[in-house]
């Protein structure tokens, strides 16, 4: 139990390999910048700048991983500036805009759309505290304040919209009692909408009568909304210090707590039963026939019992005859094997720290350049399997291993992409990050692929356990419950059911911006999930082989395969139950990276249930002896 406890350690509390804290004094500046501004309904990022805010003297773009720069991520320096460690500043005021028509109408838009604001301090994303209305003292955090939002006048019909345009921010610290240095650990805001007022002409030293440090009058909600017209608007500030007992490598647990742990422990219960299930069933089936069939060939009771026993071995003549259109099974395998080994590394990666959300884009860096390298992993999967086919032409099943399932992805990639251009979002990936990914693919992938392919076709192939018959054995008709179709579908519906419940929490991550660092769960899913599609391959392949039919090659691959399928459903079903999406571009969007999705999910999981039928095809028949 407590080897299994090990693996949730990383959900709850974590130390960052390679992140050094910093450490302040008072008085020291802090620098706060400024991100994109995001919305869960467009799902189209924008940088900061792009709506009429106060602008610093100069902008300085921030350097920015391969990573972010997918994510959409645009941090740039800010105009709050009056940020002194540990010293509490009221009323601060930015500047004062006059917008014009164009601008109302942009921040208008925005507000329309539920547009939030990122901001990031020392690492650290700024929060909104929201207190839960159905549990005590409970407190959940929105990433990022609203650009403003819509409301009514009392008495009035028509529906106005308003700006925050005062921000009262909270800084918490963790002070180091022996150096009196301190550690940022919180990073926190509350806007307001307020029609700021002053007296006389506006000029840089006009005090606001609304918001006024010397009088002590600070901003409450009270206050008169800043309406968004062709008017002028004041942007002010506040910055509040406050010392906390978090330590710095614990302040990451206000974003990653999870209230729910409850549904993953769920879910992993759910997805163990599956399992127990299923490895009972290929326990009786390896009782069966390894014992019964196998040890007891020639002890039979009855003629009945004998052709219900020894219906797999009727087509051992066949069971290991090349497949049509074996070149694409090859790619395919290939395919699935570098995938296999991303995925695990990362995982592995991300249980160890290296992963966390401070490291923003790390995630998607890693995954990239992990592709990238396992490369070498699938050009020798598919020549293995390439050269046991008696095939002869390694080079052009490894120029389709290296270039199929990317180039595929990068076709629906480059359409999406040219979507997000011309909404003029900053999450449309940049001509040289693009040329940079091409790189990666061209440079370092595909030589990888060929080097691994030419390591796979020198290596001597195993012979199969069994000779194949020269002239092909007729397949009987089959009952409707084996026929290729439903037997495929049915085989998807397991691997799918293990994994649904945490999809949910990737999607919403996804898709609703949320932090997701449950990896110990993850881990625990994606081992339940090899198992799975494992399990039910081989079950279904060997009713296939009883019932004298051994075209299982392909078969094996689409049966744990088609659990892409319904993950496809339920990303349809998720859009149209969680997800608020109205425009055409948004859902076209959705769609097409969740088609990304499944066809990578379809990839890996066909190749899981490949190589567990393809290993036990090998050890049934080469158990028994053939005469």
């Amino acid at each position: 139990f407590s080897l299994f406890y090990l693996f949730f350690l990383p959900s709850h509390c974590f130390y960052l390999p390679g992140v050094a804290p910093e450490d302040f004094k008072t008085g020291d500046p802090l620098l706060v910048k400024v991100n994109k501004i995001t919305s869960t309904k467009t799902q189209l990022p924008y940088s900061y700048y792009s709506l009429p805010y106060c602008q610093p003297d100069h902008i300085v773009d921030s350097a920015e991983n391969l990573g972010e720069v997918l994510r959409g991520d645009r941090i740039e320096n800010s105009p709050y500036t009056v940020f002194i460690m540990r010293e509490s500043r009221m009323c601060n005021v930015v500047c004062r805009k006059v917008l014009d028509k164009k601008a109302a109408k942009a921040f208008k838009e925005k507000i329309d759309d539920e547009y939030r604001v990122n901001m990031i301090l020392d690492n650290l994303p700024l929060v909104v505290p929201i207190r839960r209305p159905d549990v005590e003292n409970a407190v959940v955090y929105q990433h990022g304040f609203h650009v403003g939002l819509k409301g009514k006048y009392a008495g009035s019909k028509e529906e106005k919209h308003f700006i925050n345009n005062h921000l009262a921010f909270t800084v918490k610290f963790h002070k180091d009692p022996l150096t009196e240095t301190a550690r940022i650990v919180g990073f926190e805001v509350k806007p307001f909408s307020v029609k700021h007022e002053y007296e006389g002409e506006w000029n840089t030293k006009t005090r606001l009568t609304t918001c006024d440090p010397h009088a002590k009058r600070a901003v409450t909600s009270s206050e008169s909304p800043q309406e968004v017209e062709e008017k002028e608007i004041i942007f002010t500030y506040d910055v509040e210090f406050q010392e906390s007992d978090i330590k710095w490598a614990s302040r990451w647990d206000t974003y990653l707590l999870m209230a729910d742990d409850q549904i993953h422990w769920f879910s992993i219960v759910n997805s163990l039963m599956i399992v127990l299930f299923l490895s009972a069933m290929v326990a009786m089936i390896m009782l069966r026939t390894l014992y019964r069939d196998i040890s007891k060939y020639n002890q039979l009771e009855t003629q009945e019992e004998a052709q219900e026993e020894t219906g797999w071995k009727l087509v051992h003549g066949d069971v290991f005859r090349p497949p049509t259109n074996f070149d694409l099974l090859c790619v395919y395998v290939g395919t699935g094997v570098q995938f296999f080994g991303m995925i695990l590394v990362t995982m592995i990666f991300a249980l160890l720290g290296f992963l966390s959300p401070s490291n923003r884009g790390g995630l998607m860096t890693a995954m990239l350049l992990l592709w990238v390298f396992m490369g070498l992993f699938a050009g020798y999967s598919s020549a293995r399997l390439y050269k046991m086919f008696k095939g002869a032409n390694w080079k052009s099943i490894t120029l389709k291993t290296a270039i199929k399932f990317p180039a595929t992805v990068f076709a629906i990639f480059f359409v999406l992409n040219a979507l997000i251009w011309g909404q003029k979002s900053s999450g449309a990936v940049p001509f040289g990050t693009m040329f940079a990914l091409v790189l990666l693919w061209f440079g370092i992938s595909v030589p990888l692929v060929f080097v691994g392919s030419y390591i796979g076709f020198k290596k001597p192939v195993k012979e199969d356990p069994v000779k194949t018959n020269k002239i092909p054995r007729q397949v009987p008709d089959q009952p409707w419950y084996l026929h290729p179709a439903f037997s495929i579908l049915i085989g998807g519906i397991l691997p799918f059911g293990a994994v649904f419940i945490e999809l949910f929490f990737i999607l919403t991550s996804i898709w609703l911006h949320q932090f997701y660092y449950i990896f110990g769960f993850l881990f625990i899913v994606f081992i339940i999930l090899v198992v799975t599609c494992a399990e039910i391959t081989v079950v279904l392949c060997y009713f296939q082989l009883c019932s004298e039919d051994y075209q299982w090659w392909w078969r094996s691959y689409l049966t744990s395969g088609s659990s892409a399928l319904y993950l496809f459903l339920y990303a349809a079903f998720y859009f149209f139950t969680k997800l608020e999406i109205t425009k055409l571009v948004s859902g076209m969007l959705y769609f097409g990276y969740m088609l990304i999705v499944s066809y990578a999910f379809f990839v890996l999981t066909g190749t899981i249930g490949f190589y567990a039928c393809f290993w036990f095809t090998r050890l049934i028949y080469s158990s028994v002896k053939i005469d």
